[in-house]
């Protein structure tokens, strides 16, 4: 009797423990965007820092479509976090633009680095002001891509619309070749600076940056909550010699609402104490702080985020 009792102790000690051990482990998805773009390697690299030190941490960065399908897996529970456009995270949160209804389960941790809306016109376009569009032959973007938003709002912002402009929807890439061609007068692109199209563009056949700053700009900002001032340096584009004023969106990472505070603590708080092995690891690293992860955000901050913030001495709303 007494060697029965013994075996079951054992076999019920090694079901407690493995309870323990699963337990302990978590298993998480990160979705990012597709393999040649930024959002995953850059997730790549936050996974590895949660998985190296966070204890019990197991986080794979997926492949995906990028923001819109990002969302949307955070809100059916089949992705705990994401890298995501700020901008296609509030239309998400509130079921604006082009998500019909608000999406649940969706927070912020932070925003990671802009995403800056570039207005590049043709050299010999005559267009030095958003204003100067009006009837130029413009590409937006990708229909209903966030770009084309950014479009459609900062127009609006100079008292334009689509209306207005003789408009299409290309890629950055034709966009950059229909300036080149002659049969685009300017185009909308949103992404990191510098942006590669732009880049071959302005060492070919030359483009110009048009600012968007003043009272304009100031109004922008207050009525989408999700944009920030930004300069595009002089000297970022072949032949663009002086700054040029722009608003941003930022990279965001985002976490299902539904995870626990504690575990949303501990991977904010490990993620921007070694921001100096994201630098090493991702040249966008670089530009990511602490300070700056708290601007641009629209959608409520993780409770889990917010105690971490208001730690390190940072205003949380």
């Amino acid at each position: 009797m007494k060697k029965l009792s013994a075996i079951f102790l054992g076999i019920f000690t090694l079901f407690a423990f493995a309870g323990c051990e699963k337990k302990a482990n978590k298993n998480f998805i990160l979705a990012t965007g597709g393999t040649s773009g930024t959002y995953y390697p850059f997730g790549g690299a936050i996974a590895t820092i949660w998985n190296t030190n966070v204890e019990g941490m197991n986080v794979t960065a997926q492949a995906t479509g990028a923001s819109a399908e990002n969302l949307r897996l955070i809100s059916k529970g089949e992705a705990e976090f994401a890298i995501v456009q700020n901008d296609v995270m509030d239309y998400a949160y509130n079921g604006s633009d082009m998500f019909e209804t608000p999406l649940a389960n969706l927070a912020t941790i932070g925003t990671l680095y802009p995403e800056v809306v570039h207005i590049a016109v043709s050299k010999n376009s005559g267009i030095s002001s958003i204003r100067d569009l009006k009837g130029k032959r413009v590409s937006v973007g990708d229909a209903g891509s966030g770009v084309e938003f950014n479009a459609k709002q900062i127009l609006e912002g100079y008292g334009l619309s689509f209306n207005d402009i003789q408009k299409s929807n290309l890629s950055f890439k034709e966009s950059a070749e229909a300036i080149q061609n002659g049969t685009l007068d300017a185009c909308f692109v949103t992404n990191g600076v510098p942006n590669s199209a732009l880049q071959e563009l302005a060492f070919t056949t030359g483009l110009s940056l048009v600012n968007v700053d003043g009272a304009e700009s100031d109004a922008i900002c207050s009525k989408y909550g999700f944009y920030t001032k930004t300069v595009i340096p002089a000297g970022t584009y072949s032949g663009c010699d002086t700054d040029t004023q722009a608003l941003a969106v930022k990279a965001t990472l985002a976490v299902s609402s539904k995870l626990d505070e504690q575990v949303v603590y501990d991977m904010t708080k490990a993620l921007f104490e070694h921001l100096d092995v994201l630098g090493t690891a991702h040249a966008k690293g670089k530009e990511v702080s602490a300070e700056a992860a708290v601007t641009g955000v629209s959608v409520p901050f993780h409770a889990g985020a917010v105690r971490y913030f208001k730690e390190i001495g940072l205003s949380v709303e």
